[in-house]
C-alpha cells in the first residue's frame, strides 16, 4: 500500500510524450471505435496495439468480440452488442536518451538511456444498466464504478475505486471529464482506492487516471506508465 500511494505523485510527474495520450471507446458511424488522444483531439495509431478486448453481455458471460485492424485505427466487432466492453493498449517501449528525446525503444537499444518504461493504456466501457461486471484481472489498472454508473446522471457523484494489478490503489488522481477538459483533475483516491467523481455530462463521461508504477528486476524498463479510463453515458440514448 505504502509504495501505492506514492504513484500519485510519479503519474503527475510524468508528463511526455509516452503518457501524453489517453484510451478510450467509442460508437462513430455505427462502429465501436478504440480512440487514442488526449481531451477532444485523437490520433491515427497502429491497429496492432491494441493488445487484447473482450465484451460481456448484462450477466457477465463473455461475448466474442474481433479487432478489426485499419491502417490508422481499430475497430471492435463484438458478436451482439455487448453490455462491458474492455480493451487494452500497448504503446511499447520508451527510452530517454542523453539529450532528453523520447524513442520507442527498450534500455538495450539506447546507450545511456536515462529512463525507461512500458506505455500500458486501458479502457473500461458500460453500455447497459444494470450489467454485472466480470472479473477484470487483465486491466493491469481499472476504474471500477461500485454503483451502475448510468443511473447517477450528470451532477451526481459516482463512487468509484481505483485497482492497479487486482489492489487499491491510493492517492490517484482522477480526471472527471477527459474528453473535454483533460488537463483538470476532480478527486483522488483514499487509503482503500476510493474516491466519487462526479458525472459531468449526459452524453459520453470519460473519467480518467494515469500513473507510473516502478518495476524491479527487468532488463529493458524501470517503470510501467499506466492510464486508464472508464466511459459511459450520463444519460439513456433515445432516439
Amino acid at each position: 500500500m505504502q509504495a501505492l500511494k506514492s504513484l500519485a505523485v510519479l503519474g503527475l510527474l510524468f508528463a511526455t510524450q509516452v503518457s501524453a495520450h489517453g484510451l478510450w471507446t467509442e460508437q462513430r458511424r455505427g462502429h465501436i471505435e478504440v480512440v487514442y488522444g488526449h481531451g477532444a483531439e485523437d490520433e491515427a495509431f497502429k491497429a496492432n496495439k491494441v493488445s487484447g478486448a473482450w465484451a460481456y453481455d448484462a450477466s457477465g458471460r463473455m461475448i466474442p468480440v474481433t479487432v478489426q485492424r485499419l491502417n490508422d485505427q481499430a475497430r471492435l466487432q463484438p458478436l451482439k452488442s455487448p453490455a462491458v466492453l474492455a480493451v487494452a493498449f500497448d504503446n511499447g517501449l520508451w527510452s530517454q536518451t542523453p539529450d532528453k528525446k523520447w524513442v520507442n525503444q527498450g534500455r538495450s537499444q539506447v546507450p545511456g538511456a536515462i529512463e525507461t518504461t512500458q506505455a500500458l493504456k486501458y479502457s473500461l466501457a458500460i453500455y447497459q444498466a444494470g450489467a454485472k461486471l466480470p472479473s477484470l484481472d487483465q486491466l493491469k489498472m481499472v476504474i471500477v464504478p461500485e454503483v451502475d454508473p448510468l443511473t447517477v446522471g450528470p451532477g451526481k457523484l459516482l463512487p468509484v475505486r481505483v485497482l492497479i494489478d487486482g489492489k487499491p490503489a491510493a492517492g490517484i488522481k482522477l480526471i472527471g471529464d477527459y474528453r473535454s477538459a483533460p488537463n483538470t483533475l476532480s478527486t483522488e483516491t483514499d487509503q482503500d482506492g476510493r474516491a466519487q467523481v462526479l458525472v459531468r455530462n449526459e452524453a459520453l463521461n470519460v473519467i480518467a487516471a494515469q500513473v507510473e508504477v516502478p518495476v524491479k528486476g527487468d532488463s529493458e524498463i524501470q517503470t510501467r506508465a499506466l492510464f486508464s479510463s472508464l466511459t459511459f453515458l450520463g444519460q439513456p440514448h433515445h432516439e
